[in-house]
Formats: C-alpha cells, structure tokens, sequence
C-alpha cells in the first residue's frame, strides 16, 4: 500500500502560523474570525496560483492579493507595503512549523510497515521544499519521493501530477491513497486520478454537494487516519 500526503494543514497546523501573523498585525484592530479569513486567504492563493502558472500573474501578485482580497471581504483595505510586510511575517511563523504528534504516528506506522511514503504539494518549489525540511519528514520520506507541482507539471487538482509521480514512484493507483485537507486539490484530484482518496477534515467541514467525486475516507482527526490506515494494512 502506498500512502502519499499533502503537507499544508495536513503535516502541520497551517493555520497557527496564518493566526500569528494576523494578531500581530490586525488582532487589535479588527474583528474577524480567523477560520473565515483563512479559509478565504486559502481560497484566493489557490485561483492566484492557477493564474501564476499560465503566467498572467506573478508570486508578487500572489503575496499581495491573498491577503488584501481576504481582508477586503471583511470592508478592511490595506495597501501593498502592509500586505507585503503580511508576507514576510508570515513566512518567519512558517519556519517555525512542527510535524503534528499524530500525523508522526502515522509516518511511523507507515515505516514499520513497509509502506512506501510520498508527498504532493502545491507551490514554489524553494518554499515548499523548505517547508518539508523544517517539519524533519526526511525521516521517513526520502527526497525523491517529495514532488512540489508547478512549473512544467500541472498543480493539483490536475491529474498530471498524480500520473507523473505515479510514473516516477512506479505507483499502482488501485493501492495508492492520497491524504490531504484539500476537498477541490485533494480529494477530486486524487479521485480524478484514479487513486484512492482519504480526506483529512479536523474542521469538520462540509463536502460540496455538487461534487463528482467524494473520498473514499473521511478522518475528522489524526487518530482516526491512523486508525483507517490501519484498517487498510
């Protein structure tokens, strides 16, 4: 069986380092529930970066307009020097993301298994990369096996990245399980794909009703992912 993972908010809390930065900046002068602004800020940096790889914008652009769109829903307008100045806090708060106990668990599992690991994520390489690095996951998945979409290979949700490392990690899609937090990227690509899919929900949220395509798990914690996995093995 082959367990292949996202990384943002399902290898770590990405919202811890989005909440910091926001209270830092805004916490005391603006009202705004954090889940609600993240989950917009999540959602304008997934159609900016759609729009990054046909090359009409530019990671500038997207450092920009996540946040100032997301702020803008809420009547609250900042200029680009405090949207950038969001940018590079936010960053500081990324390197310092820790792998989360029970997503450990799960890697741990995995290795004492023999269960061949990967990972698919979304974005500039370097940032992604460094990412992986910080969160120590060299442990139990090797570098080749990590694949950042971009560039040349289309980004999730698009299939081409699921059949490119299915090529490269000589993966069979009927025992392969794509884990991530992501309904639109994860589990409709994946799905799409003709891989397996196993939805990492810890919000809870609801799974749009129009979709063609579900998860074959739903894990609303990381015990209950290690507990599906488990059932798989």
């Amino acid at each position: 069986m082959n367990l292949i993972f996202d990384v943002d908010d399902t290898l770590y809390n990405l919202m811890k380092p989005f909440e910091d930065t926001y209270n830092n900046m805004f916490g005391d002068k603006y009202d705004i529930p954090i889940v609600d602004l993240h989950k917009k800020y999540r959602k304008y940096s997934d159609e900016i970066f759609e729009l990054i790889q046909h090359g009409s914008m530019t990671m500038r652009d997207l450092q920009i307009q996540r946040i100032s769109r997301s702020l803008g829903d809420y009547g609250v307008h900042i200029d680009e020097e405090q949207a950038l100045e969001f940018q590079q806090q936010y960053l500081s708060n990324q390197n310092k993301i820790v792998l989360l106990e029970g997503i450990r668990k799960v890697l741990d599992f995995a290795k004492e298994h023999g269960l061949k690991v990967g990972i698919i994520t979304n974005g500039e390489v370097d940032h992604q990369m460094k990412k992986v690095r910080n969160l120590g996951v060299e442990k139990w998945i090797e570098e080749d096996d990590i694949f950042v979409a971009g560039g040349s290979i289309l980004p999730k949700p698009h299939k081409d990245i699921f059949k490119y490392v299915e090529e490269k990690m000589n993966l069979d899609p009927k025992d392969t399980y794509y884990i991530g937090d992501t309904f639109a990227n994860d589990v409709v690509g994946a799905k799409n794909a003709g891989w397996n899919s196993i939805w990492i929900n810890r919000r809870k949220f609801a799974a749009p009703s129009e979709s063609e395509y579900y998860p074959d798990y739903e894990a609303n914690s990381d015990q209950e992912l290690l507990d599906i996995i488990k059932g798989l093995v």
